[in-house]
């Protein structure tokens, strides 16, 4: 991938640095977003508060902002102003990693407060929502006691809530739509979190660039009216380790974090949305993270993944016994090389969990690691996070010398401030040694895939896995139509898509063994286009794949990064549609309802002017009764036309647009 490169930027300083009569008289402060349609009203007297107003029209009343550092006292509590300035910036930015698009505005105005005490405040509006943090400048190390952040919503209608039971998760969550009314004092949930205002309006909240300090939560505070603060999972004093993947906190200090006095701390995120598809194409929590620290990231090669764990290794058709050996992964890399597949997972029990250079007696690394390299697959490994990070250097050779691309790394269930460090640490160490990252166990994604582009993928998703075990049947369509709109906006989301099973509710059932998917196939294809993720998986048997040629080879073919990202339609819950470039010039379409049958007239105003071919995968006649019932079809039409994705009960639409 490219190096980053930005335009040309544009600075414009409109307020410098005031005398200190000046700065001391001014106490409420005004900042528009770009386009002027949002406008931040900031409050430093007696208190630090914000309130974020929508076409003049209050989304939120005051919300107070402190942070309690032992020896420092409560900042934001008493203020007093040194200096302030405001700027404003326009420019583009390249990411090495085309996650949504191959180019990212930035477009923002920006509001830096300064305190007696040596700490600050930044804002920044941007036309899609609002966003602050704190600073501080103090010597020496510091110990943070406590943060307020408060979410008070004038008229809040329903909060799409990931409930959690505590901060020991691994943030696998339904949203639940709860009536802002109806949230109980101390429900606790994991971000992101959604809230629906009475006139349609959403908002998101979410943090970012989240460095050695805790992730934020929320708890409701049972107003009746929508509102939440922020709580924290403090320092943990004492943990015990389970087993060889589970270190759970056992005591936990008074205390947050304990940090460098001198530093910038998470971006706080409130995303606004007045139509729920602009969600889709929201970039401000890769936008407001701290820049790429790699100096060379052409060796990060994004792509589609043939994975082992979903479908229980369940070839058949073959004359060997399939399991964890060397037959039965050749043939994952086969099938991977005949599909131009970049790699393929090992998933657990490759080698033992808690003893990294234990390889299973009846896989023979070296003669597979040698056959990958032959046909052109890279080989991912799985490890759980507490193996990993002891024995990474124990495990290197071996890595090095099979020439291992990545690694899955699983169950950190955690997001205090020491696992944290942990994501970090690891992140930057695989990046030393020219390895992928997809981290599992996961908590949601908060800037890190910028800063190491190397991590190419987040769980920290309800997702397929799932469908091999949960008999309340929450996997599905409606819960897939959610995603995009809630998770999916933090960062890249492995869901692992990919089922070639798919039944409609009434028949689909568990099954470890032999898992299925809800909801028709076009529903599950279309995942592909809809859901973020440069390492995209390939979750069912290459056995079944091959039972499905017309089906794989749109798979083979589908990107797992894009040049650009238009929202077409889409309402949480409901149903989704999108459209996306592929590099080579292709559009793709991707269209999933809920269980209610739709029929989606969308716009092709996006396509550069012309005549195009178009393939369709859409639900057959009879996918309401049999889940896997698809036509498809080729056909032709002009930019600007109108296309009609008429979806069953579950149902999904492709759509792939080659110029003429």
């Amino acid at each position: 991938m490219p190096t980053q490169k930005f335009s040309p930027m544009r600075l414009l300083i409109f307020s410098f640095l005031l005398l200190p009569i000046a700065a001391f008289s001014q106490t409420t402060f005004f900042l528009p977003s770009p386009n002027g349609l949002l406008r931040l009203n900031v409050e430093t007297k007696p208190n630090l508060s914000w309130q974020l107003l929508l076409r003049n029209k209050a989304l939120t009343n005051p919300a107070p902002i402190t942070m309690t550092v032992e020896g420092h006292g409560i900042l934001g509590a008493k203020t007093e102003i040194t200096k302030y300035v405001k700027s404003s910036i326009n420019k583009v930015l390249r990411p090495e990693v085309r996650q949504k698009s191959a180019s990212v505005p930035e477009l923002y105005n920006d509001l830096v407060l300064e305190f007696e005490g040596g700490w600050g405040i930044a804002f920044r509006m941007y036309n899609e929502g609002m966003a602050y943090r704190l600073f501080t400048r103090f010597n020496g190390k510091v110990t943070v006691m406590d943060e307020t952040y408060s979410f008070s919503p004038t008229n809040a209608q329903n909060v799409f809530f990931p409930e959690e039971e505590g901060f020991y998760s691994h943030n696998e969550r339904m949203f639940k739509t709860i009536p802002a009314g109806g949230l109980r004092a101390g429900q606790l949930a994991s971000l992101p979190a959604l809230v629906e205002m009475e006139d349609g309006v959403k908002m998101l909240l979410t943090e970012t660039d989240l460095q050695d300090y805790p992730g934020l939560w929320i708890n409701a505070t049972g107003d009746g009216k929508g509102g939440l603060r922020g709580v924290f999972p403090k320092y943990p004093k004492f943990t015990v380790e389970l087993t060889n993947r589970d270190i759970q906190p056992t005591d936990r200090e008074p205390f947050m974090a304990f940090a460098d006095g001198t530093r910038n701390y998470p971006w706080r995120l409130f995303l606004v949305a007045e139509k729920d598809a602009d969600l889709l194409t929201n970039q401000l929590p890769w936008l407001l993270a701290e820049p790429s620290r790699l100096k060379q990231t052409d060796w990060i090669r994004p792509g589609k993944v043939a994975w082992d764990w979903w479908n229980n290794l369940n070839l058949y058709g073959v004359d060997f016994r399939a399991g964890i050996n060397t037959p039965t992964y050749k043939y994952f890399v086969d099938f991977a090389a005949a599909n131009g597949l970049e790699y393929i997972i090992l998933d657990e029990g490759w080698s033992e969990t808690g003893h990294l250079n234990q390889i299973n007696a009846n896989l023979d690394m070296d003669e597979l690691a040698a056959y990958a390299k032959e046909k052109g697959v890279g080989i991912i490994l799985w490890v759980t996070w507490s193996s990993i990070d002891r024995q990474f250097e124990l495990l290197l050779p071996s890595l090095k010398k099979w020439d291992i691309k990545g690694l899955k790394i699983d169950f950190m269930q955690r997001d205090d401030q020491e696992a944290v460090k942990f994501y970090w640490r690891m992140a930057e160490k695989c990046a030393a040694h020219n390895l992928l990252v997809d981290f599992h166990g996961a908590h949601k994604p908060a800037g890190l895939q910028r800063t190491w582009p190397n991590v190419l993928s987040f769980e920290g998703v309800y997702g397929l896995e799932q469908a091999k075990w949960d008999p309340q049947k929450r996997i599905d369509p409606e819960h897939d139509v959610t995603l995009p709109f809630t998770r999916q906006v933090a960062g890249p989301m492995d869901y692992t898509p990919g089922a070639m099973l798919n039944y409609q509710k009434g028949d689909w059932s568990p099954s470890f063994n032999r898992p299925a998917s809800m909801g028709t196939r076009c529903h599950e294809l279309a995942k592909y286009i809809v859901f973020e993720s440069p390492l995209q998986i390939l979750s069912d048997s290459p056995s079944n794949y091959n039972k499905e040629p017309e089906c794989l080879n749109f798979l083979a073919r589908v990107p797992s990064v894009w040049e650009n990202t238009v929202a077409l339609d889409g309402k949480v819950g409901d149903y989704v549609a999108v459209a996306r470039q592929a590099a080579g010039g292709l559009w793709y379409i991707g269209a999933m309802t809920d269980w209610t049958m739709r029929d989606l007239r969308l716009k092709t105003d996006f396509l550069p002017e012309g005549d195009y071919e178009i393939e369709i995968f859409q639900d057959g006649v009879n996918a309401d009764r049999c889940a896997q019932d698809y036509k498809r079809s080729v056909t032709y039409v002009k930019s600007g036309n109108m296309l009609r994705a008429a979806m069953a009960p579950g149902g999904g639409f492709v759509a792939i647009l080659r110029k003429l």
